[in-house]
């Protein structure tokens, strides 16, 4: 009886499948994706195994003496290749999954859970992101009551700007060329201000001026 469990073992920690684990684990290291691959079919075949060592103690007798030992080393043999495929598997399980499956729950809650969060921080941007869009056009129109030739030029520059990114920009291009039309309206507004203090400083010297 100590014979078949000696030579399983043997050929299971020396023989066939220890070259495929190192073949294995060697594929896994130039391709991830392939070690996930091949832990994962690794944990498939040990429920497998673990199934079938069931089936036979459930139904255990004299005759299934010999079949019980080699799915035992057979369990074995797959137990130590899963370890050896999962020291080159770097994967980072989030805590809240790992409690959902100890706790019994569904762990796709957490990946709902995630994604609700997402939902609600891109709303969240989104409001941002309108109210400067707000807050620009509110300007535009207060600038335009006052300067109304220089607000129609800049508007044709940023219609003509516009049709030549669309034309020659990718995306990425075309995002550093809002940021470009931003910089020039703040820098607009910031000549508006200073035109305004200039205007004002030079209405009260002329005031003093009459006054004297």
């Amino acid at each position: 009886m100590d014979g078949p469990v000696g030579g399983s073992r043997a050929s299971g920690g020396n023989g066939m499948v220890s070259n495929q684990a190192n073949d294995t684990t060697t594929v896994a290291a130039d391709d991830p994706k392939q070690n996930l691959n091949q832990v994962i079919n690794s944990v498939q075949k040990t429920l497998g195994l673990l199934h079938q060592l069931y089936l036979t103690v459930s139904s255990f007798n004299a005759a299934s003496q010999l079949p019980l030992l080699q799915r035992l080393n057979s369990l074995v043999s797959e137990l130590d290749n899963m370890v050896k495929l999962s020291e080159k598997c770097n994967i980072q399980v989030p805590t809240e999954v790992l409690n959902l499956i100890d706790d019994g729950k569904n762990p796709d809650e957490f990946t709902r859970d995630v994604i609700n969060s997402c939902i609600a921080k891109n709303q969240v941007t989104k409001g941002k992101t309108d109210a400067f869009k707000s807050l620009r056009k509110h300007l535009l129109d207060e600038l335009e009551q006052t300067f109304p030739d220089e607000v129609e030029a800049y508007r044709e520059i940023r219609a003509n700007s516009a049709a030549v990114s669309n034309a020659i920009l990718s995306e990425a291009h075309h995002v550093e060329w809002m940021l470009s039309i931003c910089c020039q309206f703040f820098m607009f507004l910031i000549l508006y201000i200073l035109l305004s203090v200039l205007y004002d400083i030079r209405v009260e010297q002329i005031v003093k001026g009459n006054q004297a």
